[in-house]
């Protein structure tokens, strides 16, 4: 499959990205804080493209793993797919390949991350993907409204849930294949990058090493200044053009302008060609910062969107004012549609990502005054508080993420105890603010590329890839292939000395 395959569909993306929760508001909220994704993809083609090489299977997973309570000891139905196909066996002790799920059903990694398929022959790899409790078909308490329900079901959605699912499948899958000696390294993105890398540090005797794409996580209390993500975004602009830059930036003023006229809103919604008349112009500013926003987080070659965009701004027809610019580039990146969908229908994965935000995955993103092309929306804790509480009747932990995973003079501490994580990141991509971009030490390694965005690394190999994309993956395939090989040196002299002693 090729990257042109990878299409996109704005309700889907917007749904993705932004939150909806309650209207923009002067800080940031739930529905203000762009969210985590490694593909962005049509679910109805799915079925379609997955090989048959991939079996589904489900384990009986514990609900709760931190707590001796008659309920914790209560199971669900968790899935997870296996790839046969290239497997060396468990006689060779070859490798597994464990892609952790993130905040959406598993299905389209399966096709849309591409990395584990494309380096499994090169490894003899048997590859395992494993979907995130609460998501896809692994959902506790029988259906996703009993789960998600109250404070009480929905108590047990958490990371550290999660990444206690994925150690247990892991260690059951190597059990029942008589493979424990199959070094398993696990791979994820965004979201899934960070859970990589956090079991990689918690559950160093399952996994080998960990390759961590794009995976913020610097987003945290105070370690990455708030306009990080917008910051970069803004960047991406500016430097495909100056021009486009500029008329981003002064259409927000100009929008609110026009809304403050008799029938303001009216002239918006035929300007723009909403599907629906707008009410509020913040519909019409969200609508354009979530695509600015997924343009450049996910500004992939060859058709890279800020371009396409930035195109369409730069080339309306002269004399155009300021907001048919603002639309023409809508239309040069969403396609001449009939009308453009400004509302957000709620998912899945929004509504779960929703809960996540709001429990433990508090990432302070806003920004300040003219720091940004977009118009200001400083991220308040305590106003951010106030909303979640009111949604769930429990009150996020905004600190809980770095006391228990850490982050706070990260290459100190990690330069201490931990090893075989690879951060991989590209410079375009705006969570790239608060990815590791330094070096750790000889084994805790950052690889980024000026041109890279969002996940791009462990997205399929397409022919039309620039080489830099090709020299990274490169990389990262011979620090892992390093890694197996002082495993297998070092559980051969392990035998060889188990021989001796007896």
């Amino acid at each position: 499959m090729n990257s042109s395959s990878l299409t996109i569909s704005l309700q889907w993306l917007l749904s993705l990205i932004f939150l909806i929760i309650f209207p923009t508001c002067a800080t940031a909220t739930p529905s203000k804080l762009p969210r985590l994704s490694t593909i962005l993809r049509e679910s109805e083609t799915f079925s379609e493209l997955i090989s048959e090489d991939f079996q589904t299977f489900f384990y009986n997973q514990t609900l709760d793993h931190f707590n001796y309570r008659p309920e914790s000891y209560y199971t669900f139905q968790q899935r997870y797919v296996m790839n046969f196909k290239y497997w060396g066996g468990a006689n060779a002790s070859a490798p597994i390949f464990a892609y952790l799920g993130a905040e959406a059903a598993l299905d389209s990694a399966l096709t849309g991350v591409g990395f584990l398929v494309d380096n499994a022959l090169q490894f003899k790899a048997l590859l395992v993907y494993i979907e995130h409790r609460y998501y896809g078909q692994s959902i506790p308490f029988g259906s996703r409204e009993e789960a998600l329900k109250n404070a009480s079901t929905r108590g047990y959605f958490n990371s550290a849930q999660a990444i206690a699912d994925y150690a247990e499948v892991l260690e059951y899958i190597k059990k029942k294949l008589l493979a424990e000696n199959s070094p398993v390294i696990v791979i994820g993105g965004s979201y899934g990058g960070m859970l990589a890398s956090w079991f990689r540090l918690k559950y160093p005797h399952v996994a080998l090493g960990a390759l961590a794409s794009s995976a913020p996580i610097l987003y945290f209390d105070d370690i990455t200044p708030q306009n990080g993500y917008y910051s970069i975004v803004t960047k991406d602009f500016r430097e495909a053009s100056e021009s486009c830059y500029s008329t981003i930036r002064e259409s927000w003023s100009e929008i609110d302008r026009v809304a403050s006229e008799p029938n303001g809103l009216s002239i918006l919604s035929k300007k723009f060609n909403t599907c629906a008349e707008l009410n509020k112009s913040y519909e019409l500013k969200d609508y354009l910062e979530t695509m600015y926003a997924v343009a450049a987080q996910y500004n992939h070659p060859p058709k890279y969107p800020v371009t396409m965009v930035c195109g369409g701004i730069d080339g309306a027809p002269e004399g155009s004012d300021i907001l048919s610019r603002i639309f023409a580039g809508v239309v040069a990146y969403r396609g001449n549609r009939s009308c453009y969908n400004t509302s957000v229908n709620p998912t899945e994965t929004s509504e779960g990502w929703r809960w996540q935000t709001c429990s433990e995955m508090v990432m302070p993103i806003g920004r300040g005054d003219n720091d940004t092309m977009f118009p200001p929306s400083p991220f308040n804790l305590t106003t951010f508080i106030q909303g979640c509480t009111s949604l769930y009747d429990v009150p996020p932990r905004p600190h809980w993420i770095t006391s228990y995973y850490g982050g706070h003079d990260i290459k100190l501490i990690l330069h201490r105890f931990a090893s075989n994580i690879i951060f991989s990141n590209g410079l375009r991509d705006p969570y790239s603010s608060a990815g590791v971009l330094k070096n750790i030490s000889l084994t805790v390694l950052a690889i980024h590329t000026v041109n890279g965005s969002h996940c791009l690394d462990i997205l399929p190999a397409n022919s039309t890839d620039p080489e830099w994309l090709i020299m990274q993956r490169r990389t990262e395939v011979e620090i892992i292939e390093s890694w197996i090989t002082q495993y297998y040196a070092d559980l051969d002299a392990t035998r060889k000395r188990t021989m001796f002693e007896y």
